[in-house]
């Protein structure tokens, strides 16, 4: 049994074939926290208005989060843009769940995080309508051969590896786009006087560090099995889960040269009043 002082958790996908719920139940059975957050789009309402995939693993998965309330963990829920009906009913507490539009996490070590799903900086990070459509498909099909491929390696004995997660990161465009949601939750943080920003919503867990801020993606439980825990003493690391868990990272100590002085892309061009939007949009 493991125990950290809060853990992140998001895009889990409830609802829909690729959820990998086996591992975040045996997650949730193994780790202990005083704080859980779920960072959105746990369950995702806009893939079941489709097609509907509920097996007993996901029926099991929201009653251990109710189940890890009533044990005393301050649990907080804060919806995404696939769950985002749940918004409506932000500001109460629901079977000992707190629904919030978004939350400031203070770690053990004194520093101010802000806690949102992340659909907020799409404005900033958009493609154009085909291109959005276009890569909706091209994910849908990469995640059935992520299924698929991962069937074949448990027939064969092998633990969990993301195809999906692979192939995204030989493309270009998509380390972009991730590099551009990055940047724009950093501004938010660096605006908003906060020591660092903690999201999910684009499946790429990382840490990215500026000179004044500490960007944290816990990742997803459909391509990658992740998780954002933090230590007894504040120290930020990120989980993978598996058949063998395993820290995958843990926060850097100095700023990333790529995001320092100069050397910071801009983010070009940002909406007017972009960071009082996002304030206004997660309030």
């Amino acid at each position: 049994m493991r125990h950290y002082r809060s853990v992140f958790i998001s895009d889990v996908h409830l609802g829909t074939a690729d959820c990998q719920a086996a591992y975040l139940l045996d997650f949730l059975n193994q780790v202990r926290c005083d704080t859980l957050y779920l960072v959105g789009d746990i369950v995702d309402l806009i893939a079941m208005q489709k097609r509907v995939h509920l097996p007993p693993e996901h029926h099991a998965i929201v009653h251990r989060f109710i189940e890890i309330a009533a044990e005393g963990t301050r649990v907080v829920y804060v919806p995404g843009n696939h769950d985002e009906f749940f918004r409506k009913f932000c500001g109460q507490t629901i079977a000992g769940i707190e629904l919030r539009h978004k939350v400031v996490h203070t770690t053990a070590d004194g520093r101010r995080f802000m806690v949102c799903h992340g659909d907020q900086f799409d404005q900033v990070v958009r493609c154009s309508p085909l291109m959005l459509l276009v890569g909706d498909r091209a994910h849908g099909l990469l995640l059935r051969l992520n299924r698929w491929f991962n069937g074949l390696r448990r027939l064969q004995g092998k633990p969990y590896w993301s195809l999906a997660a692979w192939v995204k990161s030989r493309i270009g465009r998509a380390r972009t786009f991730i590099r551009r949601f990055e940047l724009a939750a950093l501004t938010v943080a660096e605006k908003g006087h906060y020591d660092g920003f903690i999201c999910g919503h684009i499946h790429s867990a990382g840490f990215l560090r500026s000179e004044t801020g500490l960007y944290c993606n816990d990742g997803d439980w459909v391509e990658h099995c992740t998780a954002l825990v933090e230590q007894g003493d504040g120290r930020l690391e990120l989980l993978h889960w598996s058949e063998a868990p395993s820290i995958l990272a843990v926060e850097p100590d100095a700023p990333h040269p790529d995001v320092c002085g100069e050397a910071r892309p801009a983010l070009d061009p940002v909406p007017a009043g972009f960071v009082e939007q996002v304030n206004r949009l997660a309030s």
